[in-house]
């Protein structure tokens, strides 16, 4: 990437957590608009996205979020479970306002709503999920940036961040880079030093395994009682009479 300083390219860290989080598994199919942020194709049908663009993208995005004076005036949106998590760190980390769960029609457009809202700009984790929302901001000219797959539509989608969207590790190290991204830039933290947020507070966890999970561990880490054993003394033996 040398079309970037030498301080913007990404560190080798990065890229490995990328990987570990399968950021670059795009699907089997891939829309034409995403032609150019794929790199190849495996022998299983799945795209892979060249995490150079996706690095890109994560550095012009996070420009684009350090533009806005008010970080309030920042929508961000997830209507999938699994980006919920992450949304909402996101927007507590850079001020923004968080919408978990469905999105309300008519939120930007309908001034007699009780909800309406007039964002400068607009952050979704999923074009197809997030379409209601996508489709009023361009009705009222929001800027819009979003995460896209290898099959995600760019309809009303300004800036794309190439990624895997399937997945909770990928989501969440998005929203982790483009928020530390943000904090670099806005210097609130110096960006020769390591973030000390981890990814892991940004995924998603399901609140109906962990009960399960801490019940099989805690059954695994009970010790077993061994009930003692009575054993009958045996009486002297003798020939039986005949």
């Amino acid at each position: 990437m040398t079309q970037f300083p030498a301080a913007l390219n990404p560190h080798q860290d990065d890229i490995l957590k990328m990987l570990a989080c399968q950021t670059h598994l795009g699907g089997n199919n891939v829309d034409v608009e995403m032609e150019s942020y794929t790199w190849k194709r495996k022998d299983n049908g799945h795209f892979i996205i060249n995490l150079a663009k996706t690095w890109e993208k994560i550095q012009l995005a996070a420009r684009v979020i350090v533009a806005i004076e008010n970080p309030a005036d920042i929508s961000v949106i997830s209507a999938k479970p699994l980006g919920q998590r992450a949304v909402l760190k996101f927007a507590n980390f850079i001020g923004a306002t968080a919408f978990s769960g469905r999105f309300t029609p008519g939120t930007f457009t309908n001034q007699i709503q009780s909800k309406f809202t007039e964002p400068r700009l607009l952050i979704v984790a999923d074009p197809l999920l997030d379409k209601q929302p996508l489709m009023e901001a361009s009705y009222v000219n929001i800027p819009t940036i979003a995460l896209c797959d290898t099959t995600s539509c760019l309809d009303g989608v300004d800036i794309a961040i190439p990624c895997n969207n399937r997945g909770k590790n990928s989501i969440a190290l998005m929203f982790w880079l483009l928020a530390r991204e943000v904090l670099y830039l806005r210097g609130t933290i110096p960006r020769n030093t390591t973030w000390s947020v981890k990814v892991d507070l940004f995924i998603y966890r399901d609140t109906d395994e962990e009960p399960e999970k801490e019940k099989t561990a805690a059954v695994a880490a009970a010790p077993v009682a061994v009930e003692p054993i009575a054993v009958e003394p045996i009486g002297e033996w003798s020939a039986p009479d005949n």
